[in-house]
């Protein structure tokens, strides 16, 4: 049975749309990460989730329980969860007695206060900071706070919104370190939102891509980054090839794909006369000099059009009748004399090509 689960979720302010149709289901102690743009409605769900807000239609349930119930029913449940919110509150306390609000509330004893108190100070790397003021403290200081103020409690759900936006890029790194050690040393149900695709991937079982209040697809990360369901989700897990055609011909589920005067040989079970996405990441696309010998069905010459180096790699878009994008070290386009103007060969694998609808 999921931990927590939505049906048909749906919910409205003022006049605007702002979750649409959400059905999704999280296991016990599984990790879930909500990806998606600002405005996509990440935060509105994890709100609803906690039982903060309560939706225009459909149904949260916690273990089997549909939580539209008496106000005393919704407060016992959120008693086993914890949220902790982009933008950290601390209260007008030192960091030990922040940490140790909750547990207080609760009316624990005071030996087992510290103890866990103590304890969750070395998990967060601030047992140094436990008598200075919260409001003191930096960005991601705070932040690591408020995580060890939601986890010492020891709640049965962790939400987490956008833990680490606002933050520097050394701050944001900590606090990821510190979810990671989080999932590892406790078995806490965890849904967290990110705009940050590679930050979902890093930390979670599964991931749905949020876009304009609906879930437009979950999964494991890599079925998502790899078989898109449409140009949206494929847009934003990084396919910058999405090229336009329509199924020419079609044999033992290859189809041949014509866009732009050319053919693409792809992997695909979609019928003859389709409007179609072939969408190809960079990385999958080998660049020559000359035409190669190889098992790629896929080979098509043109100029480049631009190259733009950046760390190691180097983008290097391509006319082939289409544009195409592909990605090589820097030290391969520097071998090969790749530059503006210059005719290379493109060539990439039918299964390499994920076809989508359109």
């Amino acid at each position: 049975m999921p931990l927590i689960e939505t049906v048909k979720l749906y919910q409205k302010h003022g006049n605007q749309d702002i979750l649409n149709d959400i059905n999704l289901a999280v296991e016990p102690g599984e990790v879930f990460a909500l990806i998606g743009p600002t405005w996509a409605g990440k935060t509105t769900l994890l709100r609803l989730l906690n039982l903060l807000d309560t939706p225009r239609s459909g149904h949260i349930y916690y273990q089997g329980v549909d939580t539209a119930g008496s106000a005393g029913l919704r407060a016992d449940l959120r008693r086993r969860m914890a949220f902790v919110f982009q933008k950290p509150v601390a209260f007008d306390m030192n960091v030990f007695d922040n940490i140790a609000a909750g547990l207080k509330w609760r009316k624990e004893k005071k030996s087992e206060i510290h103890k866990k108190v103590e304890n969750m100070l070395e998990i967060v790397g601030m047992s140094d900071y436990r008598q200075r003021k919260a409001n003191t403290l930096s960005g991601g200081e705070m932040q690591r706070v408020a995580i060890a103020r939601a986890v010492v409690n020891e709640p049965e759900l962790l939400l987490m919104d956008e833990p680490s936006a606002n933050l520097d890029a050394a701050s944001s790194m900590k606090v990821e370190a510190l979810i990671t050690d989080i999932i590892r040393l406790y078995n806490t149900t965890i849904i967290i939102s990110t705009h940050d695709m590679a930050q979902g991937q890093r930390l979670a079982d599964r991931v749905g891509v949020m876009l304009d209040g609906e879930i437009l697809q979950s999964g494991d990360w890599r079925q998502v980054f790899n078989s898109p369901h449409n140009e949206d989700v494929a847009s934003f897990v990084g396919v910058e090839n999405i090229i336009e055609g329509t199924v020419a011909s079609s044999q033992d589920e290859i189809v041949s794909i014509k866009a732009g005067g050319n053919e693409i040989q792809a992997v695909s079970e979609y019928p003859v006369g389709k409007e179609v996405g072939a969408c190809i990441r960079p990385e999958d696309i080998t660049l020559a000099k000359t035409r190669l010998s190889t098992s790629a069905r896929n080979s098509f010459a043109g100029p480049i059009k631009k190259i733009v180096s950046f760390g190691v790699l180097a983008r290097v878009e391509i006319d082939c009748g289409f544009p195409l994008i592909a990605l090589v070290t820097k030290r391969s386009a520097e071998e090969m004399g790749l530059e503006r103007g210059k005719e290379v060969y493109a060539s990439f694998k039918a299964t390499a090509v994920h076809v989508i609808n359109r």
